[in-house]
């Protein structure tokens, strides 16, 4: 493709974005074939097959969101019920987060990298006061895997120790390290060996931890940390029995391993606490942190880690851990900064606790007038789960809601499933909508099941 060809394919697409909401029905055309078209032969084909557990339909191209919702380009709203698998617990484009990062943008997007960034520095304060227990020291990323993956590293280094127990089904990220702990072989297989020196054990079986790590231990090998989600998130929801968290506590202090809690899904609020790891009333040695802490605005994930585990490596060497660019920047700080503030003065937590068990009860209303279809109903505040007898009742689920403009979507790990995973601003007249959908696409199921 010559230049000036190229340059008037960018001069279309951003003069689109200066004119979002101006854009003629010719133009709007243009964008979807466009968007199908390098979809498929300069991203991956897969997506839009991918796509289909949604929908169909491939003139549907997001273009804006707000509060609750998101927009196609025909400006017809959808309900988030998805939440950007857990990134907008504050709602999209939240004005209270947005705001300051438009301030920050105008007056410096980027840091120089070399000198003193004070945005950092508060960011890093304000995640030590908190954060539960005695977590003092940030280390900022920009995504999930990235952040798994320095817990992994500092686990090794602070420790000078080597294996890691994690468990089944678990789901930490997709880079190799974080691959390691994941416990899914659909994603592993096709990159196996992975890191060595991992065992993934039963998830809610604490006695299993132990006598992992007792094993290793008497074959003269080291163990360096116990990696775990408080709530396996794309396991379909699974909750571990009461009191596994503090027994796991307990067996990494008696053999001196370390603790790390994987709060990317679970943390920001949206289980009812603040993070959920308080809630299960332990302090873990590293916890991961992520998507909703962005606010829905800016990429922004980290690790904060008991100060006991800052070794003089570290403090010789502070790029010993890593050095990604953009983590930490101007703007993603003060997104994450927002998002703290708007989290502590509107009680996001409390929001999510009470929206979550309102969910919840009309749920089980539903479990038991279905209980043919729909097996079993979970969750803890708004990360809430709906199992059915057979996945194809939940793809059939998942696309009859999105034709009624509900946006919901399955689990990595657990194909069986269906997450509710709401901003907390969703509005109960949203909820109450979702429940009355819910209710007729079971009937259409039972119908379609008993002809």
């Amino acid at each position: 493709m010559e230049k000036e060809t190229l340059v008037k394919d960018l001069h279309f697409i951003l003069d689109c974005i200066q004119n979002y909401d101006q854009l003629s029905e010719q133009t709007k055309e243009q964008i979807t074939q466009d968007t199908v078209e390098y979809t498929r032969d300069n991203l991956n084909p897969g997506w839009l097959e991918y796509r289909k557990s949604v929908s169909d339909d491939f003139t549907i191209v997001e273009w804006s969101d707000g509060g609750d919702s998101f927009y196609d380009l025909n400006n017809e709203r959808y309900y988030d019920f998805l939440g950007g698998y857990g990134i907008f617990t504050a709602g999209h484009r939240n004005p209270e987060i947005l705001e300051p990062v438009l301030k920050q943008l105008e007056r410096q997007p980027m840091n120089s990298q070399e000198l003193l960034e004070p945005l950092r520095g508060y960011l890093a304060k304000i995640m030590a006061e908190i954060t539960p227990g005695d977590l003092n020291n940030i280390f900022l990323t920009s995504g999930g895997a990235e952040a798994v993956e320095m817990s992994l590293k500092l686990s090794r280094l602070s420790s000078g120790k080597n294996w890691f127990i994690s468990a089944v089904n678990a789901f930490h990220g997709k880079s190799y390290g974080a691959l390691s702990v994941t416990g899914k072989d659909i994603y592993r297989k096709p990159y196996l060996p992975l890191i060595q020196q991992v065992q993934h054990v039963e998830y809610g079986n604490a006695a299993a931890v132990a006598a992992a790590i007792e094993n290793l231990i008497k074959v003269g090998e080291s163990v360096a940390a116990v990696i775990l989600e408080p709530i396996q998130g794309e396991a379909g929801v699974i909750i571990p029995p009461e009191g596994y968290l503090k027994e796991v506590r307990a067996i990494c202090d008696k053999y001196e391993v370390l603790l790390i809690i994987d709060e990317i899904q679970t943390g920001m609020g949206r289980t009812g606490t603040l993070w959920r790891c308080e809630a299960e009333e332990i302090v873990p040695d590293i916890m991961v942190f992520g998507k909703s802490f962005g606010g829905g605005i800016c990429p922004a994930t980290g690790i904060i880690f008991k100060q006991k585990l800052l070794v003089n490596e570290m403090v010789e060497d502070p790029c010993l851990l890593g050095s990604p660019t953009f983590a930490g920047n101007p703007l993603s700080s003060v997104a994450s900064l927002a998002t703290i503030r708007y989290m502590l003065k509107n009680d996001i937590p409390q929001m999510c606790k009470e929206k979550g068990e309102y969910i919840l009860e009309k749920l089980m209303f539903l479990k038991a007038k279905y209980s043919e279809i729909l097996v079993d109903v979970r969750g803890v505040g708004l990360l809430i789960a709906m199992e059915f007898a057979h996945p194809e009742e939940g793809y059939f689920t998942a696309k009859e809601l999105f034709i009624r403009h509900f946006l919901t979507a399955g689990t990595l790990n657990n194909s069986k499933t269906i997450r509710i995973e709401p901003p907390a601003v969703i509005s109960y007249e949203a909820i109450e909508a979702l429940l009355h959908n819910l209710d007729e696409v079971f009937e259409m199921i039972r119908i379609k099941e008993n002809k």
